[in-house]
């Protein structure tokens, strides 16, 4: 980390209600060396001390009688209450920004401090249930990433957002070709080196999750979505409604990083239907084509060459993914056993090692 982090390895310590940890629940150990699969979990928390020991205690429980060796990494975010003093108290590793960097800059700060490949994220709020993330490192053997859908039978998201959200997952799904059930869930799991390679284009701020959720489905990564249940936040929303003119514009800017075309296109087609409807209206009005129909039709080519172009660097130079060349993505490239009996295709997990 950098000279603005500081970073506290901590042991568990009583609870504020006069509680051991270990009468709470068996905290004492993360059980390294049982065998089964290791998982770093980074909590990005800003003044959250009202619920961050109970979310650090609740997914401490869940490892503790499971086979999954974890570390869970609270990053307070510049907070100006207790939150690192309660995180550290139920048990977690802790790492502090001395100003308040941002949601993103929080995730990517406790992923480059994790001490494993695999990462899982979650929010300090107490909003996502715990008992999903061994279902969801289960359907990681066969994904990039697997996004906790807040599509569940008992989901609490305030009704303020859902138009909001409901025209960005429009945009996103047109931009990435696919129906995203969830575009910014923030309870997912995922390799470190799928995430760490995008580092440059995701924000800093609470676009993170929607820029790498776009940004692996347009590279062709396979991203598995975990239908969950959402409960009722704890505390106030760090979320302002003008947060959604922020979303709308970084998925444009996602879109020319990745489809451009799927930007210019719509454009120019438009620029033709109105040079078609004005030439139309011109000849037969008057003889003469006015000036405005013929810059919608030359605008419309510049926007058809500037998309072309734009794809073809894209293409050629922008892809971060190795593997989007082939067009394939890295973890649905298998082989059929075509001596099962039962004609199912058997999955054999292979990565392209070359292309």
């Amino acid at each position: 980390m950098g000279n603005s982090d500081r970073e506290f390895m901590t042991k568990p310590a009583a609870f504020n209600d006069g509680r051991s940890a270990s009468e709470a629940g068996d905290f004492t150990s993360f059980a390294p060396d049982r065998p089964g699969k290791t998982v770093s979990v980074v909590i990005p928390a800003f003044n959250e001390e009202l619920s961050v020991r109970e979310t650090v205690v609740e997914l401490r429980k869940l490892f503790d009688v499971t086979d999954i060796s974890a570390e869970i990494i609270v990053v307070d975010d510049g907070s100006k209450d207790k939150t690192a003093r309660e995180a550290r108290a139920a048990g977690a590793r802790v790492i502090q920004h001395r100003s308040n960097r941002g949601y993103g800059a929080s995730l990517k700060s406790g992923i480059i401090a994790a001490s494993n490949d695999i990462i899982g994220i979650t929010d300090a709020d107490g909003t996502y249930p715990a008992k999903y993330f061994p279902e969801m490192l289960a359907e990681l053997e066969s994904a990039d990433m697997v996004v906790g859908s807040r599509t569940g039978a008992d989901v609490h998201i305030p009704l303020s957002r859902m138009p909001a959200k409901w025209f960005l997952r429009v945009m996103a799904n047109y931009v990435a070709n696919t129906r995203i059930p969830d575009l910014n869930s923030g309870l997912r799991v995922f390799r470190r080196d799928v995430a760490v390679q995008y580092f440059a284009i995701l924000s800093d701020q609470f676009s993170f999750t929607t820029t790498i959720t776009l940004a692996l489905l347009c590279d062709k990564y396979a991203v598995t979505y975990l239908p969950i249940d959402y409960r009722r936040r704890q505390g106030k929303s760090k979320i302002v409604p003008w947060d959604a003119g922020s979303f709308a514009i970084l998925i444009f800017r996602v879109a020319m990083l990745f489809r451009p075309l799927r930007v210019f296109i719509p454009l120019a087609i438009f620029c033709i239907g109105y040079g078609v409807v004005k030439t139309g209206f011109d000849m037969t009005h008057d003889p003469n084509i006015s000036a405005s129909a013929i810059l919608a039709f030359v605008s419309a080519l510049i926007m058809v060459l500037t998309g072309m172009l734009g794809d073809a660097v894209a293409t050629r130079l922008g892809r971060f993914n190795q593997y989007a060349a082939l067009g394939v993505r890295p973890k649905e490239y298998v082989e059929v056993d075509e001596t099962d009996e039962d004609l199912e295709p058997r999955r054999v997990e292979k990565r392209i090692e070359t292309i």
